[in-house]
């Protein structure tokens, strides 16, 4: 498979109102790509855009729509193909995040973590990957997945449903596209310090809790920037990459757990008692404040 080169390459980038999104939208103006971009924050959207354009970027399309529309894709889908033909690059990097414990997670926390992290891909690869199979240019397929789509991270059950099964169709597509010259990566990231990180939902904790607060500073001192992380995804996907990390540790960790897999495990449930401690101690803390 050739190099991924991105100059005069009509690329797609969803999430590109913060965080990875708009640093990834960012690299790739530098790069010369031709940007199609969608958020379904309409404001942060066009803030984007309009920084991007202004700095020279070429900006084919900025539409506002929430991934978890599929007809609202398919829509945005036909007017690209139709003004500007198929893409070459597809770049799947909006999502949200929520965590809990089974007993705390609703069915509405599963839903809605799956259909925009999960189901919201699918809708973008059945609307735009057809086109590009069809037009016999090859291509890149880009999915964000999340080290939490490789590890069994605590309370991430709904999250890594949708991370695993982001995984799982990446790994099969892998094989699919190729004799369609398509390539495709997929891209765990480790902690990236977006706005994210400051507004993940954890159902049934108090977030300004003292005890969530040093974990989430824990996270934050470790975690890469955005733009670092958007570097390292080009940087992967340039190189004809499968699986793209955007810090070491993540590389090293599924390195570990494919080696070394009871470690792993004892890994993990430490992992899981010191979180649950913590929340336990925000839980009774709460309840003493409002007893």
């Amino acid at each position: 498979m050739a190099k991924t080169d991105f100059r005069n390459k009509r690329c797609l980038v969803t999430g590109a109102a913060s965080g990875i999104g708009r640093a990834v939208a960012e690299a790739l103006a530098r790069d010369g790509a031709l940007l199609c971009l969608t958020d379904v924050n309409a404001a942060g959207l066009a803030d984007t855009a309009a920084a991007l354009r202004e700095a020279g970027a070429t900006v084919l399309a900025a539409e506002a729509m929430d991934i978890r529309d599929a007809e609202a894709v398919a829509a945005f889908a036909e007017q690209l193909h139709r003004a500007h033909g198929s893409l070459d690059v597809l770049m799947n990097i909006a999502g949200i995040s929520v965590w809990g414990t089974i007993e705390q997670l609703t069915l509405d926390h599963w839903r809605r973590v799956l259909d925009i992290n999960l189901m919201g891909p699918v809708h973008v690869m059945q609307a735009f990957l057809p086109a590009m199979i069809q037009a016999g240019r090859g291509g890149h397929l880009v999915n964000v997945s999340s080290a939490a789509g490789l590890f069994g991270l605590p309370w991430h059950a709904a999250y890594s449903a949708s991370k695993f099964g982001l995984r799982g169709i990446s790994e099969v597509l892998r094989f699919d596209l190729r004799q369609h010259g398509i390539q495709v990566s997929l891209v765990c990231p480790g902690g990236v310090d977006t706005g994210l990180v400051r507004t993940v939902e954890i159902v049934g904790v108090d977030r300004e809790a003292p005890e969530l607060q040093q974990l989430t500073g824990r996270f934050q001192r470790h975690a890469v920037t955005p733009e670092t992380a958007a570097r390292r995804i080009l940087q992967g996907v340039r190189r004809g990459r499968y699986m793209v990390y955007t810090s070491p540790d993540i590389r090293i960790g599924y390195w570990f757990q494919r080696k070394f897999a009871w470690p792993y495990e004892v890994a993990m449930r430490m992992l899981n008692r010191l979180v649950s401690r913590a929340a336990a101690k925000a839980a009774a803390r709460d309840r003493a404040g409002n007893g």
